[in-house]
Order: structure tokens, then sequence, then C-alpha cells
């Protein structure tokens, strides 16, 4: 009897996993668009609640408190955050499509036509977390691991670059992740596309030219 009571037990396990996961997961978003209407500091955790549809409990068991929450906000937002481990951002079909496109023109081509569409989704939410980071170290920490996450990614692509023989002679894939990480930085995006009105077209296009003339031989 204990044999066949054994794979109820874990079906019973499973579903009550992925019920949590839901609910966490639910919790989060709804923090993100409080964290987006409220600030950081005009957020609650009950508004977090009555936006999720779900007890206070469930809210503090989501996340450490509001610190957590955001924290937690920003990694499903952010390209390769922890909270989307279970698909490494290598992996993703956007960045999978870079990394296997043989041209290294078009791979930065490819790269510049993923930035617009993050940076409208995640800017705002970042900051929200840049201004939160003044007052919590915490989130000053999530914010360091999350440009070491980067910079540390865009070396893997500039490698690429280097072994199809394509970087500049000058240029180490460090100093090449350098200059990806300022041309393409939410700072710019933000200067050219806010600030300046620029069309995600005229710079997606900005991006990928000055990427080409700057990291390729």
């Amino acid at each position: 009897m204990s044999e066949t009571a054994r794979p109820k037990r874990n079906y019973h396990s499973r579903r009550r996993r992925i019920q949590a996961e839901q609910t966490r997961s639910r919790v989060v978003a709804a923090a993100a668009r409080v964290f987006l209407e409220y600030g950081y500091v005009g957020a609650t955790i009950p508004a977090i609640a009555a936006e999720a549809g779900v007890a206070l409990q469930t809210v503090y068991r989501a996340a450490p408190g509001k610190a957590g929450l955001l924290s937690a906000a920003v990694g499903a937002a952010v390209p390769g955050g922890s909270d989307r481990a279970d698909v490494p951002v290598e992996e993703r079909p956007a960045i999978r499509a870079v990394i296997e496109e043989p041209d290294p023109v078009q791979q930065l081509r490819l790269y510049a036509h993923t930035q617009p569409g993050i940076w409208a989704r995640v800017g705002p939410l970042l900051r929200v977390l840049e201004a939160a980071a003044a007052s919590e170290p915490g989130l000053r920490r999530v914010q360091q691991e999350q440009a070491t996450q980067r910079h540390a990614g865009l070396t893997r692509f500039a490698r690429l670059l280097e072994a199809h023989g394509a970087l500049r002679e000058d240029l180490t894939p460090t100093r090449a992740a350098d200059l990806i990480v300022t041309l393409g930085s939410l700072a710019t995006y933000h200067s050219l596309v806010t600030t300046h009105g620029w069309s995600h077209d005229e710079y997606e296009a900005w991006l990928a030219d000055t990427l080409c003339h700057g990291l390729l031989r």
C-alpha cells in the first residue's frame, strides 16, 4: 500500500510547489506595478497584497520586506536576473540568435535590436531601484550584482567577436565589454529616447553603427 501512496504524495507535493511558485510570481508582478505607481517610499506591503489579491502573510512569504520584493521584481524583469535563473540568459531565443550568428556585423546588429525593448520594459523599474538604493544597502548590492553579471555576459560576447577574428587588435574582450556596457546603457537609452525623443528604430540603428565602428576591425 505504501508503494501506491508514494506517487500520490509526490503529485500533491509537486502541485503545491507549482501553486506556490505561481502565487509568488503574482505577488512579485503586483509589487512591480505598485513600485512603478508609487515609488519605493510610497509603496506599502498592504497595497502590494491588495494588488496581488492575496493576504499580507502571503506577501511576506514571497520576499523579505519591501527591499526583497523590489529585488525580486527587478530580478524577474532584467535579462539574467536572479528570478529568471531557470532560463540562462544565453539560452533565450534572442540572445541565442546573437551567439549563433556567424557574421560579426550582424551579431552586433542583432544585439542592438534587443536593447530598446529591454530598456523600455525594465528601465522604469531600474530607476525605482536606483532611487531606493541610496538608502538601502541590500539594494545597492543588487545593483552591483546586476552590473557584474551584465559585464561578464558582454565579455563573453566580445570573446565571440575575437574568436571570429573581428575584434579590433587594440581591444581586449574586457575593454570591448566596457564599451558595449557604456554605449548600450540605460542612461544612454534614456538620454536619446526619453529626453531627446529618438524613436526606437533610430536608437537601434545608432547603437548598431556605433558598436560596429568602435569594436570591429
